[in-house]
C-alpha cells in the first residue's frame, strides 16, 4: 500500500489532559476525510470507539467509531489532574506510534500533548520535551520545531530555554543547521527555492550595533555565505516588522531567534488552527500547538480545530 494511503497513528499523550477528548472530537469531524487510528487507553475516549488489532483496519473501522489500538493505562482518567502513574503508558505509546510510522504501517505520525512533569514524576522522562524524545526514538541528532498555519510558517532557532541563556545558545554553526533543515524540509514539501526570512536577534536587528553586535558580528555574514550558495534567505530583518500581511508575502518561512519570538505572531494570526512540525525526522511528525489544557479538560470547553489541521497537514506532508 502506497504511504499517502495508510492511516495516521496518533500518540494519546496526557490522558488527564485534553488529548483525549480532541482525538475524540477529531474523529466525529474528520471520518471519511482523513484515515487515523489511536494508540491509548479506550476507555479514557468519548464516543464510539473500535478497537482493532493492526493499523490496517483503521479505514474499515473509521465509519463505525474511533479505532484505537488499545492499551491498559492503569487507573481511570481524572480530567485537569495531572497523573504520574500514566506516565510509563504514555511513553509506550510514543514509541509504538513511531516504530509503526518508521516500519511503514503509518502514513505519518500526530502527537496528542503530553505533561513533561508528570512523565518526569512517573517515569523520570529526561527529555526537555516532545521533539526532543522522539529525535531519539528516531536516531537523528538535529530536529527543528516549525510552528505553521495557512497564513505564517516559524521556525524558533532556539526552543524551550530561558530568554537569558540565548545569546549564548545561538551559534553559527546550530543557526546553519536550523537553515538547512528547513530549507530542506520545504523543498520536500514542493518549494524548489524555499524563501527564508532571518529575524534578528536584538530590537531592530542590532541598529547598526547599537543595540547588539550579534547580527553584525556573525548573522549578517552567515546569511551572505548562505546566499552565496544559493539559498533565498534575507536577514538579519527587524522582528518587529516582519509579521504584517504585506511582509509575510515576502517569505515562505520565518527563523526566529527564541520560542517567543516566533510563537507569538502565529498565535496572534491563527491561535487556534496552528500546528507544530518537527522538521529533521525521518517521517512525517505534527502535533497541536497546544497544551494539556488542564484547566478545560473534561469540562466540554476543548477545541480539536489544532489537532483537526494537525491531522490535515499530516496527511498534505505524506502525500
Amino acid at each position: 500500500m502506497p504511504r499517502a494511503d495508510l492511516p495516521i497513528a496518533v500518540s494519546i499523550g496526557e490522558p488527564a489532559g485534553i488529548g483525549p477528548e480532541i482525538v475524540s472530537q477529531a474523529w466525529e469531524r474528520m471520518s471519511g476525510e482523513v484515515d487515523f487510528f489511536v494508540i491509548g487507553d479506550a476507555s479514557h475516549l468519548n464516543g464510539p470507539v473500535v478497537r482493532i488489532s493492526h493499523p490496517a483496519e483503521a479505514a474499515g473501522a473509521m465509519p463505525r467509531g474511533l479505532p484505537v489500538l488499545s492499551r491498559e493505562f492503569g487507573p481511570a482518567r481524572m480530567p485537569g489532574t495531572a497523573q504520574p502513574e500514566h506516565a510509563t503508558h504514555t511513553i509506550r505509546a510514543i514509541e509504538e506510534a513511531v516504530a509503526l510510522t518508521m516500519r511503514g504501517e503509518a502514513a505519518a505520525l500526530t502527537t496528542a500533548p503530553i505533561h513533561k512533569k508528570a512523565l518526569k514524576d512517573g517515569a523520570g522522562f529526561a527529555y526537555p520535551g516532545h521533539t526532543e524524545f522522539l529525535a531519539h526514538l528516531a536516531g537523528v541528532d538535529d530536529v527543528v520545531m516549525m510552528l505553521a498555519c495557512p497564513e505564517l510558517r516559524v521556525v524558533p532557532a532556539t526552543i524551550h530555554i530561558p530568554l537569558a541563556d540565548v545569546p549564548t545558545a545561538l551559534t553559527r554553526k546550530g543557526l546553519t543547521q536550523t537553515i538547512r533543515i528547513t530549507w530542506e524540509a520545504l523543498r520536500d514539501q514542493g518549494l524548489a527555492n524555499p524563501r527564508i526570512a532571518l529575524a534578528g536577534l536584538n530590537p531592530h536587528a542590532g541598529e547598526g550595533g547599537a543595540m547588539g553586535r550579534e547580527e553584525l558580528d556573525w548573522i549578517a555574514p552567515l546569511v551572505a555565505d548562505l546566499r552565496a550558495e544559493g539559498l533565498a534567505i534575507k536577514g538579519p530583518l527587524p522582528a518587529d516588522t516582519m509579521f504584517h500581511t504585506k511582509a509575510r508575502e515576502g517569505y515562505d518561512v520565518a527563523i526566529c531567534m527564541y520560542h517567543d519570538q516566533a510563537l507569538i505572531p502565529i498565535k496572534t494570526i491563527d491561535f487556534a488552527g496552528g500546528v507544530n512540525v518537527t522538521l529533521g525526522l525521518p517521517f512525517v511528525r505534527t502535533s497541536p500547538d497546544h497544551g494539556t489544557a488542564f484547566d478545560i479538560a473534561g469540562t466540554g470547553r476543548a477545541d480539536p480545530t489544532s489537532f483537526i489541521a494537525a491531522l490535515r497537514m499530516a496527511r498534505e506532508m505524506s502525500r
